[in-house]
């Protein structure tokens, strides 16, 4: 056997037989759906956050690979415009250009190429960006347009989120539950909220597009669901004046593109099936805690976080048991 011919990488690997520019591709076009309805709500703003942050990306990778990394450019494999996509998908539509470039650049030179590119970050990319911009540019990150502004950028009229009066029934706020979008208003993505998170049937149809394609196992996304409906409908049960219907947490803020997209990264998630599942069970719950009784209403990006320090934990005590001889 030629040695030569073995090409051997450090941990983490990417988990599926697959090619990385067919995956990226595939997951682009699961994320159609969802940019459709962000252009149809949002109008022209949601175009020009997506087109400022997927360049941004490229930008980045490509100076990246050429100075810091100093190798050959992999903007080829599709990962760069993945971590564009999710990053745009991840703010409010009014954002600043010179914001949206700042989060990019920490998505893929923090997030990503100082731990030596694809199949080596230990945090998924896009999060990295967003929570930074979370805290650098808090009042931004959390003014929310209003849909129906077509032409409208900086300067469009803001309004709260459902998880805002989710936070609020618990803490006190004094909220108007009137103010609550239907359930048809959340499916089809008559809500505010970021860019990509408003419609909860254009992220469905993106998650059956990469079960379909067998990109992704079912593990995460429905072990994350299953965990926050069961703990939003006990609350719910023991107390209906207090904690709001589970249904509300499904399908409002990043619960479903969080955990189609993001918690599912290759690279970042565990390897086995139990340690998926364990996974998403442990992101569930820290979301709930944190929209429940945290500071912010939206905990997914943290519960993301939080669980992609501890992947390795869990791969190590979740490994497949070797074949011996009896």
């Amino acid at each position: 056997m030629d040695l030569n011919k073995l090409s051997i990488s450090t941990a983490p690997h990417i988990h599926r037989n697959t090619y990385v520019r067919k995956s990226m591709a595939i997951v682009v076009i699961a994320l159609l759906p969802a940019f459709a309805v962000a252009v149809w709500q949002f109008g022209v703003s949601a175009v020009i956050v997506t087109a400022v942050s997927v360049c941004s990306c490229v930008l980045f990778e490509w100076l990246g690979c050429k100075y810091l990394l100093k190798k050959p450019c992999t903007l080829g494999d599709g990962s760069a415009i993945v971590t564009g996509l999710l990053l745009a998908f991840n703010l409010p539509s009014s954002m600043p250009l010179y914001q949206i470039v700042t989060g990019a650049a920490v998505a893929i030179g923090l997030g990503k190429l100082v731990f030596g590119g694809i199949g080596n970050n230990p945090f998924n990319p896009a999060l990295v960006g967003r929570v930074f911009m979370l805290v650098s540019f808090p009042t931004r990150m959390t003014s929310w347009p209003a849909v129906g502004q077509m032409l409208a950028y900086t300067d469009a009229t803001t309004c709260a989120t459902p998880l805002y009066y989710v936070k609020g029934m618990v803490q006190g706020y004094g909220v108007n539950m009137s103010d609550l979008p239907t359930f048809w208003d959340m499916f089809w993505g008559r809500m505010p909220g970021c860019i990509g998170e408003i419609s909860a049937i254009a992220l469905i149809a993106g998650l059956v597009i990469l079960l379909v394609t067998r990109t992704i196992t079912w593990h995460i996304p429905v072990s994350i669901l299953a965990t926050v409906a069961v703990i939003a409908t006990a609350l719910h049960f023991a107390s209906p004046d207090l904690f709001i219907a589970p249904q509300y947490h499904l399908m409002c803020g990043g619960l479903l593109l969080g955990s189609c997209f993001m918690a599912t990264d290759y690279t970042t998630s565990p390897m086995t099936h139990k340690g998926m599942v364990i996974y998403g069970i442990c992101i569930g719950f820290i979301t709930m805690v944190i929209r429940l009784f945290g500071s912010y209403p939206e905990g997914m990006s943290f519960a993301i976080l939080i669980m992609n320090a501890f992947v390795p934990l869990i791969n190590r005590g979740c490994r497949s048991r070797h074949f011996s001889k009896i």
